[in-house]
Formats: C-alpha cells, structure tokens, sequence
C-alpha cells in the first residue's frame, strides 16, 4: 500500500527547498500526502527561499539553486498547498487551569484529544515538520502539534523535523515529567554558526527580529541531555540524523536526503543515521 505523510507547515513563512525536497521524493515513491497549518491558512514560502541570487548571511553564499528556486516558486504557486487541514480544527486545546470546571474540562479534552488522534494515526504513516524561520511563530510551542507528536511517537511512526521545526521536537512533552522526547536522542538541527546576527522575518508581518529569539542548537542540547546529543556537523555540506522515531535535518540543503531516509525508515526499517 502507498506510505501517507502529513506535512506540517507554517503560516508565517516555510523555506522552499525544505518542503520541495521530500515532498519530491514521496512523489516519486507514490506517497500520498496531506498538509496541515496551525489555522487551516494557506502556507508561503519565505520570500529569500525563492531567490537563487539571495546570499545567506552566516555561511555567504547562495543556498538555493536556479533550479530549486523555480520548482519552489512552481509548488508555492500551485494549488496543491490550498486548503490545509487545520491544526485547531481537528485537535482540541488543554484548558487552563483557572478554568471554572478544569477537571470536567480536562476529561473533556483528553477524550476529544484520543479520539482526534486516533483518526490522525489511522490516515497517516509518518509525519514531516518543514522548515524555515516560521516555525520559530506557531510551530515550536504549539500545544496541539506537540500533541499530534506525541501521539505518533507512541504509535511507532516516524517523524522528520527540518531545520527550526525540530524545535517542536524539542518541546513536545510528557505532561507529567516534563522531559523532551529527545532526551537521550541524537539530533542534527540548525547550528549556532548558522544563526544570523539580524534579518530573521516571516511572512505576513512587517517584522524583523534580528537574530533568532533562541539558538536551536542550545535547546537541542539541553533536550536530549547527557545520554543523548547534537550534531552540528559544521563544515560538512549535508548534516541529517537518524534516531528512530526521529529524523531530523539541519537546514536547506540537507532537505532531499532527509526525504530518501524517511523513506528508508518506512520501507526498510532504519533506525540509526548519521552519527
């Protein structure tokens, strides 16, 4: 039977090569796929992701090739990303603790939140977050995509996490302990030396934050903890790790091979990559 991925993506901006280069691949295997935003608001692509002259300010080249940016530009102009499911939609919200009837409320959601799962893990094999810096918005502390994560870790099922979306990784955890799911994995994501010093935007808002308002590598570090760990692998072109559930890739250029190894982990078992 075809493998069913559900992509993950921001409404404040994806990175083009990060969505085209796996979706690429699960088209070439005959995966089907389904995209999900945090609102059901129909993603974008980061402007700089489409522009093949455009100079990364950290590591001062292109990232993007002539090539990527036109097919990039072609799925941001098509109709396939139209439509999303809707995070909010199809998963509830943990009520607040000053809610009037929080324990009513609470069994209230963990029924909605068990069944809405369940749905999701019965249409899908494996899950992709994309992405760019807007995840750094509404995907890394996003209680009903921690949620969904941790549901497929539970169930078995793969997630790959490119980028800043591995931050969501990062903050996905047990209610009660509060330990990442990464704690004692091993994890590639966006080095310190990638970072840039100003310039990190988002689309649909007039915006500049400058730097990125944490350094992943430092989250990741802290999350997987001493039986764990981060690889930055600076100065090698491709850095993507494999610590099953879990694939995780650095940034751009690592956005194809981060496909073929979830497709590895589907069809023939992988478990461990890259470290």
């Amino acid at each position: 039977m075809s493998k069913r991925v559900l992509v993950v993506l921001s409404e404040f901006g994806y990175w083009g090569e990060e969505l085209v280069g796996p979706l690429e691949v699960f088209d070439a295997r005959g995966y089907r796929t389904a995209f999900i935003t945090p609102n059901g608001k129909r993603p974008q692509a980061l402007p700089p992701s489409l522009d093949s002259e455009y100079i990364d300010p950290p590591l001062g080249r292109a990232v993007t090739t002539r090539d990527m940016a036109r097919r990039a530009r072609t799925m941001d102009d098509s109709s396939r990303l139209d439509n999303p499911l809707s995070l909010a939609e199809m998963l509830p919200e943990r009520p607040y603790y000053s809610a009037l009837n929080h324990l009513r409320d609470l069994e209230e959601y963990n029924r909605r939140l068990g069944a809405a799962t369940a749905e999701l893990l019965a249409s899908f094999d494996a899950m992709v977050v994309v992405g760019g810096s807007g995840p750094i918005v509404d995907l890394a502390n996003n209680e009903r995509l921690h949620e969904l994560i941790l549901a497929f870790v539970a169930a078995g099922k793969p997630i790959l996490a490119e980028c800043y979306g591995v931050a969501a990784l990062a903050f996905a955890r047990d209610a009660e302990s509060r330990a990442s799911l990464l704690r004692g994995k091993h994890v590639t994501g966006h080095p310190k030396e990638y970072d840039y010093k100003d310039g990190t935007g988002f689309v649909g808002v007039e915006f500049n934050m400058g730097p990125p308002p944490y350094p992943l590598e430092y989250i990741l570090r802290d999350a997987t903890g001493p039986d764990g760990a981060f690889h930055g692998n600076v100065g090698k072109e491709t850095s993507v790790v494999v610590d099953f559930p879990f694939v995780t890739a650095r940034s751009t250029p690592d956005s194809v091979l981060a496909g073929e190894l979830l497709a590895e982990v589907l069809e023939n078992g992988l478990r461990r990559f890259g470290w």
